[in-house]
């Protein structure tokens, strides 16, 4: 049972979290068990998209090992797509990528799904010895120490470990010393050589693209314009303001508040042009308010801060005036006590100050009620219902108008690439696909806060490693290839802001780049397998493995440095020691090829270019 510490027997209380080496079970005869290892952090609308490094993931699953764990389960090893109007939170994307070892798109996330997979091969060498006793902790310093684990036939296995965020530690064990980089663990399946370090990346590092799909000419869209709710298309009427979710039953994510304002012509805004303000207190998740059929106004809320106020002036004429509410949900929750407690909706109180009364309180006058827009009552988004009204055509097709539906088709393309759409250029709404939808969309909601450098030592949380600051926090929509039709697919948008759906694009995610990082000497599981079995008698070199996507040949190297080069995959420079002939045996072993290798040794490059200097090896290369 995940995180319940008072699991009655023969409950199995369990761990979720970033890190669980610190837990144990309520019984010491249950086993130590991670139900939920959590490899990164969902995407939430308005939020940067969050990162975990492999390293520190590598780093938090070993630490638990060491420990006496028994059980790890990753969540997510691969992620997914909200669908439809799956997508909890309230605010959380349609993408649920979760940046897991497999992606939303069935690809694989290298380096992370390498570094995991090395990780695993490294732990399984060491089972003989796991199985069969607790481990005996040894202090190696301040912030090191070793975790032993023997058998009674002689296994034996040892975890080295450096919890130092910040320094590199040289520790003796049995007789040897060894170099454990900030932050992590090395592995010795026979307590002497090492196979495994978690801040020693082995596998190699992809960039992914979203190139646009070639279609037979771009999306030919044709509109229809939804309509502001009137007092002919409402439910029912009753006093007050209702709470959304229990209006709705969750059928629709929108919901029509409808309610008159008198004006009497002697008010003096009329006259000097100071327009009354409307205030607008809601539990979420955005609102769209409409003043006798115009817009006046949006707001909305946020993950953290769900709730939102709406305060503008508005324009009001003499006589009756009708105030139209959208209100729009995003979500139900998904995580936390008492969910019949958590409100969506507009719930007041709606003040309108600066007439001549001064404050009138809208609250608890007559308010009539509407479920849906009537695009959903059509069931426009659905192959039948999609062919029930008359739409827009050609050059009549308004961009940037709220409330409208759009629709298109297209074949599909050929290949076998994940498939997305582009909305970039849209603001918010739902889109679909043969009358399945894709999701919620909402690009218009740009990423806040500030995105600096990642690095992967110290205690991870899920606001350290950001990226798409400024941007929106979500692109791409993932379309399965499995949901069209050779031909003749129908695509129906419904944007709720107003956005240009001539930007929209299908795309594809492949691989762009892929590189290597590998320092001379660096533990490897292959060394230690020849040096056991007899093959050899010396440490074998480590190799750099470069492998494209299905379909994919290495097209160019972009770079390649052996000696102290700097930065990351996709930002390689060159550092104060680089080999000259860096490039040439990637030349000739890997253009035109899928995948190819080359070991990381001086001779390969020309010779050592700076002697005693501790050398490593980037790469990057082209996938075309």
């Amino acid at each position: 049972m995940c995180k319940q510490d008072d699991a009655p027997d023969p409950i199995i209380n369990a761990c979720n979290g970033f890190y669980c080496d610190y837990f144990s079970p309520n019984k010491a005869y249950k086993p130590k068990m991670w139900t939920e290892a959590w490899t990164g952090w969902y995407t939430e609308f308005g939020g940067a998209v969050p990162s975990r490094p492999a390293e520190d993931l590598a780093f938090s699953v070993a630490r638990f090992i060491q420990k006496g764990g028994s059980f790890i389960n990753y969540y997510m090893y691969h992620g997914g797509t909200n669908f439809g109007r799956t997508a909890g939170g309230p605010f959380i994307a349609t993408s649920y990528d979760y940046d897991a070892p497999l992606d939303e798109y069935g690809l694989l996330r290298q380096p992370k799904w390498g570094h995991l997979k090395d990780l695993h091969r490294a732990i399984k060498l060491c089972e003989p010895a796991l199985v069969s006793a607790d481990p005996t902790v040894t202090p190696l310093g301040t912030y090191e120490e070793a975790h032993v684990f023997k058998s009674k036939s002689g296994a034996c296995a040892a975890f080295l470990a450096n919890y130092n965020p910040r320094s590199f530690a040289k520790v003796a064990f049995g007789n040897m010393h060894y170099n454990l980089p900030p932050w992590s663990i090395s592995i010795l399946p026979d307590c002497k050589n090492t196979v495994y370090n978690t801040a020693r990346v082995g596998a190699q590092s992809a960039q992914m693209k979203m190139p646009r799909v070639p279609l037979h000419g771009a999306f030919s869209w044709q509109a229809y314009n939804d309509e502001t709710a009137t007092y002919a298309d409402t439910s029912f009427t009753t006093a007050g303001l209702l709470e959304q979710i229990n209006t709705t039953r969750d059928s629709s994510d929108y919901l029509w508040y409808l309610t008159d304002v008198k004006i009497d012509p002697n008010e003096e805004f009329l006259r000097s042009g100071k327009y009354p303000v409307l205030t607008i207190l809601s539990a979420g998740h955005a609102l769209r308010v409409f003043i006798n059929g115009q817009l006046a106004g949006t707001s909305y809320g946020s993950l953290e801060f769900p709730k939102l106020t709406f305060s503008q002036g508005v324009n009001l004429r003499a006589g009756i005036n009708q105030i139209a509410l959208l209100s729009i949900a995003v979500g139900l929750p998904n995580v936390g006590p008492h969910f019949e407690t958590w409100n969506a909706g507009v719930l007041g109180p709606v003040i309108l100050n600066g007439l001549n009364e001064g404050r009138r309180d809208l609250s608890w006058q007559k308010w009539s009620y509407k479920v849906g827009l009537k695009g959903e009552a059509l069931s426009l988004h659905s192959l039948s219902g999609s062919s029930s009204v008359e739409w827009i055509q050609g050059s009549l097709v308004t961009r940037r108008q709220p409330l409208t539906w759009y629709k298109t088709t297209f074949n599909a393309p050929a290949g076998n690439s994940p498939l997305a759409l582009d909305m970039g250029s849209m603001g918010k709404g739902q889109v679909w696909i043969n009358g399945r939808s894709i999701g919620r969309y909402w690009p218009a909601y740009k990423a806040s806060g500030s995105c600096g450098a990642c690095n992967y030592a110290g205690t991870f949380h899920e606001k350290k490693c950001l990226s798409n600051c400024g941007e929106a926090s979500q692109r791409w929509y993932h379309v399965p290839r499995t949901w069209l039709n050779p031909t003749g697919n129908l695509l129906v948008v419904l944007e709720e802001w107003g956005g240009d759906p001539n930007g929209i694009f299908l795309v594809r995610r492949e691989i762009d780049s892929i590189c290597a990082d590998i320092y001379e000497w660096q533990p490897n599981l292959m060394s230690w397998q020849m040096q056991a079995s007899g093959k050899v008698k010396k440490p074998v070199r480590p190799k750099a493995h470069l492998s494209c996507g299905y379909g994919q040949k290495i097209s160019s190297i972009k770079f390649a440095s052996f000696g102290t080069p700097e930065g990351v995959c996709g930002s390689f420079r060159e550092g104060s020691c680089h080999a000259h002939n860096s490039y040439d045996a990637f030349q000739r072993s890997c253009i035109g090829q899928n995948s190819c290798s080359v070991t990381v040794a001086p001779e390969n490059f020309g010779g050592d270019p700076c002697p005693n200097v501790m050398k490593k090896l980037s790469v990057e290369a082209i996938c075309s």
